[in-house]
């Protein structure tokens, strides 16, 4: 499993530099939208890390190597709780020295792990040139319903409580939606390769 993870980091550290550096400067500025931003992104380098897996026919290649459908799905599934563990360690670090609100940052690693656990079981199952259209839909659903979210709390009388409880309520989404996403994955990925 180590090795599929520093597989999978060597190439998105080769192909994608650029794109590090700028999640690590979104990661670095203030305000909470860049902070949830970079947090939120790097729950995308997954599918980035897939998409180079389809093209170079990786599949083909690990069905010949000692690695079962669930190594293969928990490595992705790692790499995301990784990068998004980065994003929000650095912007943690970030936040500490400003004095900034460090619920956002929670917020934005929940909201990672969420949008991870929903969409990794459609490039899983579709690939990722198919699943990205599920994601595209899903992305606009979860955006409005994000944004209708953070509105109502802004303009509730109890925005505090509010805030409490989302706080409390979105680790446990994010722990329960991936306990239901990675075994739904790893049976959508077998599938696939029939």
């Amino acid at each position: 499993m180590k090795a599929l993870i520093k597989k999978d980091l060597y190439v998105l550290t080769r192909q994608m530099r650029i794109f590090l550096v700028m999640i690590v400067v979104f990661t670095l500025l203030p305000g909470a939208s860049m902070t949830v931003f970079a947090v939120v992104y790097t729950a995308m380098l997954p599918y980035t890390a897939l998409a180079y897996d389809e093209r170079s026919k990786w599949d083909q290649i690990a069905a010949m190597l000692p690695y079962t459908n669930a190594d293969i799905v928990l490595a992705k599934y790692l790499l995301g709780y990784l990068m998004v563990g980065a994003a929000a360690a650095l912007n943690l670090a970030a936040k500490l020295v400003t004095h900034s609100e460090l619920g956002v940052i929670l917020l934005g690693f929940c909201m990672g792990l969420i949008m991870m656990a929903v969409t990794l079981p459609l490039m899983f199952r579709f690939g990722v040139e198919r699943g990205r259209m599920f994601f595209i839909v899903l992305m606009v659903f979860l955006g409005v319903g994000g944004a209708s979210l953070v509105t109502g709390i802004s303009e509730s009388p109890n925005t505090q409580s509010m805030e409490h409880l989302l706080i409390m309520v979105l680790p446990a989404a994010a722990v329960v939606l991936n306990a239901i996403s990675i075994p739904i994955s790893i049976l959508l990925y077998g599938r696939r390769n029939r």
